[in-house]
């Protein structure tokens, strides 16, 4: 009998309705597919009844990658591997439309590795259909002005265009988690901003977020030194706090941090 195993954040999902919900968001027919954290198979089964033209699944775990091995046998090729170790840009020429019931304790890493990995010209993924914590989710699409609004909803929003398909509730899933779960949609934009360096995006949201309570004039003075030219040009008025500055707002603090 296979055992959850909570130090790998594993709750797997049992909801047939769900299930097939999730499978009908985007064609998978003819289509490459990579599926990450597929425990014991459940969506991957409703997958392959879609007629995937390739088919790759990532499971750190061992034991579910053998049962995965004779439950479909060949109908998948099986990446026992952790995917934060994993360059998804060399496991296939095409690219993959990606479904993940993510681990609740790494799915934010997960999703910054993805953004700040990507290739300016050439995306690895159409598409990515990925369950997350509700809370995370609901950081990932909350707009400036918000208190959910911070570092995550930036970063993610730079390369992604991000729509939530609907919530899931904890007793979809086995083990019951503690939490509900959202579902999001992620599309790449074909026009975002260029840095030189994506790390520095990083940088400007963690200086800025660092205290988010406080206002804006510590953070910018630990950046940009009082530089007023930055001030004016991008009006911004420093007795505001981090979460009222839009994400294009952050956006050119980067480029204009990068030309110091």
């Amino acid at each position: 009998m296979i055992r959850a195993k909570k130090s790998l954040g594993q709750n797997f999902l049992i909801d047939k309705n769900i299930l097939k919900k999730i499978v009908s968001i985007i064609k998978i027919k003819n289509k490459s597919i990579l599926e990450i954290g597929p425990g014991t198979g459940n969506l991957t089964s409703y997958i392959l009844e879609n007629c995937p033209k390739k088919f790759f699944v990532v499971e750190k775990d061992r034991n579910l990658s053998i049962l995965l091995k004779k439950k479909f046998e060949d109908k998948i090729t099986i990446i026992n591997g952790d995917i934060l170790k994993i360059n998804e840009k060399n496991l296939y020429n095409e690219k993959f439309i990606v479904f993940g019931n993510l681990p609740y304790n790494i799915s934010t890493e997960i999703l910054a590795k993805w953004i700040l990995n990507l290739d300016d010209k050439n995306f690895w993924f159409d598409s990515l259909i990925l369950m997350f914590q509700k809370e995370v989710a609901d950081r990932i699409i909350s707009k400036f002005n918000s208190s959910k609004y911070g570092r995550l909803s930036i970063l993610t929003n730079w390369k992604l265009d991000v729509d939530k398909i609907c919530d899931i509730k904890s007793s979809s899933f086995f083990p019951k988690p503690k939490v509900d779960s959202s579902l999001l949609l992620f599309k790449p934009k074909k026009i975002f901003h260029q840095f030189k360096n994506p790390k520095n995006l990083e940088k400007i949201t963690r200086v800025f977020f660092n205290q988010r309570r406080k206002k804006l004039k510590k953070p910018f003075n630990i950046l940009f030194k009082d530089n007023t030219e930055v001030l004016n040009s991008l009006k911004i008025d420093l007795n505001l706090r981090p979460h009222n500055l839009s994400q294009e707002i952050y956006y050119k603090l980067t480029k204009e941090y990068e030309k110091l």
